[in-house]
């Protein structure tokens, strides 16, 4: 059983840090992609970053304050945040696909996801 847990949300100054973890087990994702959405209150699910096999891709928003990464050793994504702002709130998803289905902006190009972290900025 495939199962993706998201640690390290938490409640943070405007212009703090935070530093996301996801730990996959069940299987490998080092040859295809994991991913980070977000969803803040009343709004749709929106992505955030990806790590693929040919690169990292990140929304704009975010460019220049968060840098994905992974262990594939420890079948482990992160997502390191600086530079927070308020509207960076709401809850985090971690998301990993099985066969590179592409389009990693989608959300229907995943097949397995976390339960999310919360991760509040103040002002």
């Amino acid at each position: 059983q495939v199962q993706l847990v998201e640690s390290g949300g938490g409640l943070v100054q405007a212009g703090g840090s935070l530093r996301l973890s996801c730990a996959a087990s069940g299987r490998s994702f080092s040859s295809t992609a994991m991913g980070w959405f977000r969803q803040a209150p009343g709004n749709e699910r929106e992505f955030v970053a990806v790590s693929t096999w040919f690169g990292n891709t990140y929304t704009d928003s975010v460019k220049g304050r968060f840098t994905i990464s992974r262990d594939t050793t420890k079948n482990t994504v992160y997502l390191q945040m600086n530079g927070l702002k308020p509207e960076d709130t709401g809850i985090y998803y971690c998301a990993a696909d099985s066969d590179r289905s592409g389009n990693y902006r989608s959300s229907r190009a995943y097949d397995y996801w976390g339960q999310g972290t919360q991760v509040t900025v103040s002002s």
